[in-house]
């Protein structure tokens, strides 16, 4: 069985970028819970919807991406997780609605049967090395957290129909602590990180793709000057974020790699949400419905997120910055003075998203600049 895990470059396979796509409408369908607005702004409750039903998910794609990665063998036991997980998946999203109490059972019974789906596997394929094997050990780790999750997921539904409170949510904030106390952890496997990076590169490509998609949306009141210039601004923040991840990318590979994915996969799921809150903010900025201030910020915040995701990446890069510090420092002070400005001119949204466009561009010369004066390992 040990030459199936043999280490060699990986390429991702049809069935994961399928797999993948599945996730990105899920998100995207997340967005949706962020479009009603009550006093000027996102309700509270949705807005905690929102970010629980998307954390759900991208635990999901986090667990299935590293069982993959470090277990991966294009065998019909681990095609066949992945469609029953698709399958299931088509039941959670149509369980993001803002009545979610109306199908709180499908959605969470969806859930915790794909919690277990993964648990199997990870157990099965733990069994098939030798009992001191690190592969073994992490393999029932990984098996029992998700079990564990499931538990509480399950345990969630009675209580909610008898009470109504919904315990789900604790099942998220139960795996973020196991990951706390499991970071200094020995068993810890290395993880093929070309194709590991190559997978959540993809999995960004179409969250940007799902971006110029939503930018369609200034048209559905009829075309005037106000949706082009909008439309047209939405569009080059589009295409300078997607620039400096793409630059970001370009020089991330380093072969050399041995450290383990799960930061870099965090990292890359806190841009994850940061991307789609860009996507909404974009939409909020034409509606005059909404408060300019809060709109404002909530766009110059979860850019500033992105960017601060992306300089996270910089552990995993084949270069280093020589003068660190002064890169850093225009960095940010960019990035502070963007913030400033943003919020004493949110009077005008035009304005604030005329000012969002500059600054992208701005950081977006800073990280090519600091790109010429970097050192290789």
């Amino acid at each position: 069985m040990g030459e199936l895990f043999e280490k060699g470059e990986r390429k991702v396979e049809y069935v994961e970028l399928i797999y993948d796509l599945i996730f990105v409408y899920l998100v995207s369908r997340n967005v949706s819970l962020l479009e009603i607005t009550e006093k000027g702004f996102i309700r509270p409750l949705d807005f905690f919807s929102y970010l629980a039903s998307s954390l759900a998910i991208l635990h999901i794609w986090y667990q299935s991406s590293l069982y993959i990665n470090h277990f991966g063998n294009g065998s019909l036991r681990e095609h066949l997780m992945l469609f029953f997980n698709m399958f299931l998946l088509y039941h959670m999203a149509d369980g993001i609605r803002t009545d979610w109490g109306t199908v709180y059972l499908r959605y969470n019974a969806a859930w915790a049967l794909i919690l277990l789906n993964l648990a199997v596997n990870f157990l099965l394929t733990a069994k098939s090395f030798p009992e001191e094997d690190i592969r073994r050990l992490y393999g029932r780790r990984q098996a029992l957290m998700l079990l564990i999750e499931a538990l509480i997921v399950l345990v969630s539904i009675p209580i909610y129909q008898a009470t109504g409170f919904a315990l789900a949510p604790w099942a998220l904030v139960f795996v973020l602590v196991s990951l706390i106390l499991m970071r200094n952890s020995e068993i810890r496997l290395e993880v093929d990180f070309p194709h590991l990076a190559e997978r959540v590169m993809l999995y960004i490509v179409f969250t940007f793709g799902e971006m110029v998609l939503g930018i369609t949306g200034y048209f559905d009141d009829g075309f005037s000057l106000m949706t082009l210039y909008y439309s047209l601004m939405a569009f080059a923040i589009v295409v300078g974020l997607f620039s400096a991840y793409g630059h970001y990318y370009n020089h991330l590979m380093n072969p050399d790699t041995k450290i383990g994915g799960s930061a870099y996969m965090l990292l890359h799921i806190v841009m994850i949400l940061a991307l789609n809150n860009i996507t909404a903010a974009m939409e909020f900025m034409q509606k005059p419905s909404i408060p300019v201030l809060p709109k404002t910020f909530f766009l110059a915040g979860s850019i500033l997120i992105f960017y601060l995701c992306l300089l996270g990446t910089q552990r995993y890069a084949s270069f280093r910055v020589e003068n660190r510090t002064r890169f850093y420092t225009v960095f940010l002070t960019v990035a502070a003075a963007y913030l400033i400005a943003a919020i004493l001119l949110s009077h005008n949204a035009m304005i604030g998203i005329a000012l969002t466009v500059v600054y992208i561009y701005l950081q977006l010369y800073s990280l090519h600049y600091g790109a010429k004066e970097q050192t290789d390992f």
